[in-house]
């Protein structure tokens, strides 16, 4: 099982955000996922932004704070090399915790229970 690097990302204008999972290994560069996506890049979003957002603190971000975003405002971006791996590895939402659960679980189960529509790319 890989563990999966979660990255809370937003545009210049602090109006779109994203919560992007990619596998752990693999390098980030705003320009690929931008075009990806078909967006202006993005930046990192402020540590002052995950903690209203997603109550979590730098270094713990996770896929299970979409419960705390009630109003949709976080959008859910995978990778679509996590979407091909039967575990999914992740933070509990700590910097010193983590979890082992189904992908398939995560994206056909749990998102939907957030109200999330989550998007796969390819970066």
């Amino acid at each position: 099982m890989r563990m999966v690097k979660t990255l809370f990302l937003c545009n210049r204008q602090r109006t779109q955000f994203y919560l992007f999972i990619t596998v752990g290994n693999k390098p980030f560069r705003s320009k690929d996922f931008s075009n990806a996506l078909g967006v202006a890049r993005v930046s990192f979003a402020s540590s002052e932004d995950m903690e209203t957002m997603l109550g979590t603190k730098v270094g713990a971000a996770t896929v299970f704070s979409s419960l705390l975003d009630g109003e949709n405002k976080v959008q859910i971006i995978f990778d679509k090399e996590v979407l091909s791996e039967e575990w999914y590895g992740c933070s509990d939402g700590t910097t010193t915790g983590y979890m082992k659960i189904r992908t398939e679980d995560i994206y056909r189960k749990f998102l939907p229970y957030t109200k999330h529509t989550a998007v796969a790319v390819e970066v």
